[in-house]
């Protein structure tokens, strides 16, 4: 019996997923927006029956976070998204111009490559299947080799949904034998139109390098400012909700805390009131030895774990009840390992003087790492809130913690777990990425303003005839100096 290598199968597995969505999309584009909301609502009643059991198996099968609030990302990547979309506009006509006589239609991208990472894997499965569904695309998964089995069962749980309501064969998959040649050859088939890659900056930056439309984010160190009219037990409360939040593994939770020399007392002994505990300088050199490799690259190890975990790794005591752990640092950049981004709960610490010095640390802290991604203020002052609206981001969260006010759970903002960081942060987009950033818009044009004849320039003849006279004459011009100047070369001896 012939036997294949591992590495031959799943590129062709790959192949065969790519060509099968092809021809789920060939039908699935003709859906009416009727049949696609029906589609997605039992993708929200399986998502949410399954939340629970998708949430313990991230956690058993990655290790990272916390099964309760990876059933709150599963819920908000359905229930909440869904909320949000259900009435936006992605089929046929999604809007009319009736001053300026343009018909805006949606019409789908076609074939999705989502790259699903390891920190969320399950609620990134489902969130992305919803939007992508919504603009009538089909979509393939390759799942992250550390989060394997959750990745299968989520999509597995969402395309049975998704065709149990009528959506074609083929609509929602994923890749079952993962790797990067796997992952490679879905970037560069012909039948894949767009990719989100939501995970590392390697996979990002290969997504953006393949040729084709891409959405892909950046890392996030979100600075978190608490100035001096904060409400300091307010602030603390969010900061630790946020960070808290499922181990610290979404990218907009907080990485550094900010202070005033005013306030400074106050929030350290609010934080440690909260379950802050501060590290001294030497327990703080410990644990960055294990949070980091290879310079400021996190230790995958040590991602979304408990305070607790990462004290015994290091072999530091810390009190019973430790929610996050704290380090103070005087500096950004290399020598300060806390100035990085942290998907776990280990905060940075940093006192400055006033709202001035805040500002410029901040920047500095962003453009080490985070350009473009989220930082959070806390103020009671509107005008604190204007003056930080330059810093290089676009998201910034005011008095709400940081994870849920990115993600859209405490904010305005759409829910999502794809957060664009703009050009700033090598995205294609800045937004929160919805059903619109996976849709092509065709505009029917009418004319609304008379074009009139170009007016001759002058000497321009107006007839044929005499025009071609005029271009007749200019020739027999044009030879006859022409035969002079050789004629006066030739009596030179020059020609």
């Amino acid at each position: 019996m012939e036997t294949f290598d591992y590495d031959l199968q799943t590129v062709q597995e790959a192949r065969n997923l790519a060509r099968q969505a092809q021809k789920a999309e060939d039908v699935f584009c003709k859906f009416t927006n009727e049949q696609v909301d029906r589609i997605l609502q039992n993708m929200v009643r399986v998502a949410e029956e399954n939340a629970a059991e998708l949430a313990r198996m991230a956690v058993e099968e990655t290790g990272f976070g916390k099964v309760e609030d990876k059933i709150v990302k599963n819920q908000v990547a359905s229930r909440d998204v869904y909320n949000y979309i259900k009435d936006m506009k992605t089929i046929g006509v999604i809007h009319e111009d009736t001053v300026n006589r343009i018909t805006e239609i949606g019409e789908p991208v076609g074939v999705v490559l989502g790259i699903i990472p390891s920190t969320n894997p399950t609620s990134t499965v489902i969130y992305n299947a919803m939007i992508a569904l919504k603009a009538r695309n089909t979509i393939v998964f390759s799942p992250h080799p550390a989060a394997l089995k959750c990745t299968i069962e989520a999509a597995r749980l969402m395309a049975e949904a998704a065709e149990t309501a009528g959506a074609p064969l083929g609509t929602i998959s994923t890749i079952i034998h993962p790797s990067m040649g796997a992952t490679n050859e879905l970037m560069h088939s012909e039948e894949v139109k767009m990719i989100i890659a939501t995970g590392g900056s390697a996979m990002v930056k290969a997504a953006y390098s393949c040729g084709k439309p891409a959405l892909g984010v950046g890392p996030g160190n979100g600075p978190s400012y608490i100035e001096r009219t904060a409400d300091v037990k307010k602030s603390v409360e969010d900061i630790m909700l946020s960070k808290t939040f499922d181990y610290g593994t979404i990218c907009a939770s907080e990485q550094s805390i900010v202070v005033e020399e005013c306030n400074r007392t106050q929030v350290v002994e609010e934080f440690k009131r909260q379950g802050g505990y501060f590290m001294t300088k030497e327990e703080t050199d410990k644990v960055c030895q294990l949070l980091f490799k290879n310079g400021h690259a996190m230790n995958a190890k040590f991602v979304g774990r408990s305070p607790q975990v990462i004290a015994d790794a290091a072999g530091i005591t810390i009190p019973a009840g430790t929610r996050v752990l704290i380090g103070e640092q005087d500096g950004v950049g290399n020598g300060y390992p806390l100035s990085y981004e942290k998907l776990t709960s280990v905060l940075g610490f940093y006192t400055v003087r006033d709202w001035q010095d805040a500002c410029d640390l901040c920047i500095r802290l962003l453009k080490n790492c985070g350009l473009g991604h989220t930082m959070s203020i806390h103020t009671e002052d509107p005008e604190i809130v204007r003056r930080f609206y330059e810093k290089p981001v676009f998201r910034i969260i005011v008095n709400t913690p940081a994870t849920q006010g990115g993600t859209g759970i405490s904010t305005g903002l759409a829910p999502a777990f794809t957060l664009g960081c703009g050009t700033w942060g090598g995205s294609a987009t800045a937004d929160n990425v919805t059903p619109q950033h996976l849709m092509n818009i065709k505009r029917v044009a009418y004319g609304i303003r008379e074009v009139k004849p170009s007016v001759p320039y002058a000497g321009q003849a107006t007839s044929c005839g005499t025009a071609a006279g005029a271009a007749d004459s200019g020739d027999d011009q044009l030879i006859a100096v022409v035969n002079e100047v050789l004629q006066l070369l030739k009596q030179k001896g020059e020609f």
